[in-house]
C-alpha cells in the first residue's frame, strides 16, 4: 500500500503561519502531479492548490491565492504547503493527494492516493 502522510498542522491565531508537509513514495513524488485539499464538517472536500510533476505549474483556489504557496522536493519525496496570514475560515482538515497523471487537477476524482489528513485550527 502506498502511504502518504501529512504533518505540520496545529492551533494558531489569525495572522500566524504554518507549513504543512506530506511524504510520498519516490515514484509518485517524481512522476505525478500532487495537490492539497481541505474539508470541514458538513462540507465537501475542496481544492486548495496543486502542482505539476516538476513543480513548473501551480494552481491556487481564489480563497488562498496570495497567502498560500505549494512546492515540492522530488528528491526527498516531500510536498509542502506554506500558509501565511491564516484566517479562521482556513480551519479544516488538510489532505495531500497524488494525481493519476503528471499534472494536478481541481477534481478529487483525478487523484488516486490520499493521506489521512492533518488538522489546522485558526482562532480569531
Amino acid at each position: 500500500q502506498v502511504q502518504l502522510t501529512e504533518s505540520g498542522g496545529g492551533l494558531v491565531q489569525a495572522g500566524a503561519s504554518l507549513r504543512l508537509s506530506c511524504t510520498a513514495s519516490r515514484r509518485l513524488s517524481t512522476n505525478n502531479g500532487m495537490g492539497w485539499f481541505r474539508q470541514t464538517p458538513g462540507k465537501e472536500r475542496e481544492i486548495v492548490a496543486h502542482i505539476s510533476w516538476n513543480g513548473g505549474s501551480t494552481y491556487y483556489a481564489d480563497s488562498v491565492k496570495g497567502r498560500f504557496t505549494i512546492s515540492r522536493n522530488r528528491a526527498s519525496g516531500t510536498l509542502f504547503l506554506q500558509m501565511d496570514n491564516l484566517k479562521p475560515e482556513d480551519t479544516a482538515v488538510y489532505y495531500c493527494a497524488s494525481a493519476r497523471r503528471a499534472y494536478g487537477s481541481t477534481n478529487r476524482g483525478d487523484y488516486n492516493y490520499w493521506g489521512p489528513g492533518t488538522q489546522v485550527t485558526v482562532s480569531s
